[in-house]
């Protein structure tokens, strides 16, 4: 499948989209970060109920805000739900090819998202775990005898 072929997100072109955001990246991050769990969940709930109309609007959604941020696996999964979503719905079919996309999906949001994290702020990986904290030298033993 292409979608499999595909980097996660294309930095490069992440960078271009980051510079026309400006300020407001880090907000419509936070605002795809939060639509991406629930149009996953709308999803993954539509396939348990095999409802191929349920699936086309949350795929779409996901599909044009994965775009947003180059995270182009991600858009493509998306778009081969929403696609075979609607022709399953124009076919009268159930969607049950698609399990395997479905079951793709909330990984390669989860591993999207912590790279887009990571992207936005570089320092958090980076960080010290014991900052803020005063750290002292283990004191030498003088031990007494008798």
């Amino acid at each position: 499948m292409l979608h499999q072929q595909s980097d996660l997100v294309d930095f490069t072109e992440l960078a271009r989209a980051r510079a026309e955001l400006g300020a407001a990246y880090l907000r419509i991050l936070s605002y795809f970060k939060e639509d991406g769990i629930k149009s996953i969940h709308e999803i993954e709930e539509a396939m348990r109920t095999r409802n191929a109309t349920a699936l086309v609007r949350p795929a779409h959604t996901l599909k044009g805000e994965s775009a947003q941020f180059c995270a182009h696996r991600l858009s493509a999964l998306a778009e081969t739900i929403e696609m075979t979503a609607r022709r399953c719905v124009e076919m009268h079919e159930t969607p049950d090819e698609l399990i395997e996309t479905v079951v793709a999906l909330r990984p390669s949001f989860n591993e999207t998202v912590a790279l887009l994290d990571r992207d936005a702020n570089p320092l958090a990986a980076r960080r010290p775990t014991g900052f803020g904290r005063r750290v002292t030298a283990p004191q030498p033993s003088f031990g007494r005898a008798g």
